[in-house]
């Protein structure tokens, strides 16, 4: 897609993502690196957050869009709803018998009854 200068850039949702980042990557680095200083390391995370944001703008003004959890899991829904009926129908009809094994019973090595005469 081209550069298009009308298109809205979704700042709340970038921010609210970039905080969710920050927030779980302060806890990890605060368990594993304790005996460090945390100045740089903390330093880093505010620097990320400039970076994110410019790209994330850059990336919408080209027309990007992520699907949020709410579209992701309805697709997933009507698709999963869609390929089970596809799956019923077309299995039952399209689907050749199976060859006779000794789990099938198509091929025991035991003799059958003796059938009776009349």
């Amino acid at each position: 897609m081209s550069w298009d200068s009308s298109r809205p850039v979704p700042w709340r949702r970038m921010v609210r993502e970039w905080l969710l980042y920050v927030a779980i990557m302060l806890v990890v680095l605060l368990i594993f690196f304790r005996e460090r200083p945390l100045i740089g390391i903390i330093a880093g995370l505010l620097v990320s957050g400039p970076l994110y944001l410019g790209i994330g703008y850059l990336l919408a003004k080209f027309g990007y869009r992520r699907k949020s959890w709410r579209e992701l899991r309805d697709a997933t829904g009507a698709e999963a709803a869609g390929d089970a009926n596809a799956r019923s129908t077309a299995s039952a009809s399209n689907r050749p018998k199976p060859v006779p094994t000794s789990r099938t019973g198509g091929s025991s090595t035991r003799p059958g009854p003796k059938r009776k005469r009349r």
